[in-house]
């Protein structure tokens, strides 16, 4: 099958090259015209010419540039072609986008795509939505792309429902990540656990908290034991935020996933003013101590007198 692939960065150009290695024939389209095969969008739809088959162009692109992108598309496929969104959309855009080719005759189909720079190797989970009809089109490259197995891939339904179940998985990954960060915390604070890295390392068998994002953290624990290297600054996609709203939306508990969406905003403050409203009203109503900064009142590390 013969593809258009539009954004070549970590993991379209290894998309690209895992797709190569299924026979399948890729014209990828980047700005960077040193791992580019086209000059520009046009330059690539010209060199899509197999016959009996629908010109199918598949975008990795960043969530500003989709709408661009698409709109030049627009332009320059021609009725029963297919245009694949595998970037990190809103889910609620997919419908509008959908419309817009439909008015040319295009077809759409959103795709969330999870693997990071390990799908070249592992493969790539696939969460799809479009009619039927257009993602059997289209199977032999979401085969190329997945995991070998029976899991890694699901049409979750109609468009956008795609995008909506990577939302949610994204959002899982936050609460799975956050839980795995405060229980190493622990073990690197209580002074009691003689080797943390090693601690971790024994849950990848045999427990059942063992998963992927365990195996990831024992290789970042391997290369940096207390995590001195790096800051504790996290930052989100905008998939944990969209988790959140549409759990409001539906009126969706979802606790767990909130609260790690919370602490990545934390982890972006140098001082968080809500910790320092916390620690003046401990100094107030019990006269605890805090901790002043260089430019704070003086008087402030002193407990006010009890009226």
């Amino acid at each position: 099958m013969e593809l258009g692939l539009v954004g070549l960065g970590k993991m379209g150009g290894n998309m690209r090259q895992r797709i190569r290695n299924a026979g399948h024939t890729v014209v990828g389209f980047d700005h960077n015209q040193d791992i580019s095969d086209a000059k520009d969008l046009a330059d690539m739809v010209g060199k899509l010419t197999a016959t009996g088959q629908p010109k199918v162009v598949w975008m990795m692109v960043p969530v500003q540039a989709i709408d661009p992108v698409v709109t030049e598309l627009a332009e320059l496929l021609s009725p029963g072609d297919i245009v694949i969104d595998g970037g990190n959309s809103r889910w609620t855009d997919d419908t509008r986008r959908a419309a817009q080719l439909a008015e040319k005759d295009i077809r759409f189909v959103d795709c969330g795509v999870s693997g990071g720079v390990w799908g070249l190797e592992n493969g790539y989970a696939l969460m799809c939505g479009g009619d039927k009809e257009t993602v059997d089109v289209v199977m032999p490259i979401f085969e190329a792309l997945k995991p070998e197995g029976e899991f890694g891939f699901v049409h979750a339904g109609k468009v956008g429902a795609g995008h909506f179940s990577k939302m949610v998985h994204n959002g899982i990954e936050y609460g799975i990540m956050q839980a795995y960060a405060e229980g190493y915390e622990l073990l690197e604070t209580a002074d009691i656990v003689e080797n943390v890295p090693e601690a971790f390392e024994s849950w990848r068998e045999g427990t059942v908290i063992r998963s992927w994002l365990l195996d990831l953290m024992v290789n970042a624990l391997k290369e940096d034991t207390h995590l001195d290297k790096i800051r504790g600054y996290a930052e989100d996609s905008g998939e944990g935020r969209w988790t959140v709203e549409a759990a409001i939306d539906n009126a969706v508990p979802v606790p767990a996933i909130a609260a790690a969406l919370f602490a990545r905003f934390a982890s972006r403050q140098e001082d968080s003013p809500a910790m320092k409203a916390i620690a003046a009203m401990r100094n107030q109503f019990g006269g605890h101590a805090v901790k002043g900064a260089e430019s704070a009142d003086p008087s402030y590390a002193t407990p006010p007198t009890k009226h």
